[in-house]
């Protein structure tokens, strides 16, 4: 089954086109990585299946139904959003940003009842944040950030989770911590994940499903090992790149790459250069 359908969608911003009739299925329970070069149109794509942006031409539907006919607090108990950078308030602890998951259930000016704190409290336990849970956030590190946002994020008890870059401007131990963080919750909890990534070996070893992107089209989608091959990386990204199996995955990875055509002969400092 598919968890998200996008149906011949076009996006753009003010008189510039970006995607164009662009068609392509998430699966449900499984976690689908887009990739692809800057600019291609990865973020735009993920910020209109978010209704951060509003599709032109096309559909996209969650659950049968087209995003556009829904009310937002029914698709934020669906699918729950982590855009690029997220900045919380000032001033709030772990627990309280944490608790902002529960707003689409909550009526106006009710308080929280005992399903809102089971879910903030699961949510906190989950992501490993139990000993952080009275810490402002301003007095947390990026990667410990980042669990807090995801921890708000599966508070809203969402089968879907849908995060642009969640690994930028972290670390490799931090980038590394969140994406298992990620892959625990799909294993553990069959969450259906989409994200973007740019670390390629990142998105094929955490990817069951992965969409490569170019210009604002879909090149080719699919499992790693039909993604993750030499001539696709070479149409998309214009490299040669030497592949291996991730030792963790068995899924395909790049050991070294380089610019396709590029000749990587350097000329000493005496070659062609006249003797004085």
């Amino acid at each position: 089954m598919n968890a998200i359908d996008i149906k011949d969608v076009k996006v753009g911003y003010t008189k510039r086109t970006v995607i164009d009739e662009l068609s392509v299925t998430i699966p449900e329970n499984k976690i689908t990585t887009i990739i692809g070069p800057n600019g291609c149109g990865k973020s735009t794509l993920i910020k209109t299946i978010a209704r951060i942006l509003k599709a032109e031409e096309g559909a996209i539907y969650l659950d049968g139904t087209s995003i556009q006919k829904m009310d937002t607090r029914e698709i934020a108990k669906q699918m729950a959003i982590l855009p690029q950078s997220a900045d919380s308030p000032a001033g709030l602890s772990v627990f309280e940003l944490v608790s902002y998951g529960r707003f689409p259930y909550r009526r106006r000016m009710g308080s929280m009842t005992a399903e809102d704190y089971e879910y903030i409290n699961w949510a906190i336990e989950v992501t490993g944040l139990q000993s952080f849970r009275d810490r402002p956030i301003s007095e947390m590190s990026g990667g410990q950030r980042q669990r807090v946002w995801i921890a708000m994020s599966l508070a809203q008890g969402t089968e879907i989770l849908v995060l642009d870059e969640p690994t930028t401007y972290l670390d490799l131990a931090h980038q590394l911590d969140v994406l298992m963080l990620l892959d625990k919750l799909n294993k553990l909890e069959k969450r259906t994940i989409v994200m973007v990534l740019h670390d390629l070996n990142h998105a094929s070893r955490f990817s069951d499903y992965m969409i490569a992107m170019r210009e604002g089209e879909i090149i080719t989608d699919g499992p790693p090992e039909e993604v993750m091959t030499k001539d696709n990386l070479r149409d998309i990204f214009n490299i040669e790149a030497d592949l291996t199996d991730c030792p963790y995955s068995g899924n395909p990875v790049y050991l070294s790459y380089h610019l396709s055509g590029s000749d990587d002969h350097l000329p000493s400092r005496n070659d062609d250069r006249e003797v004085m």
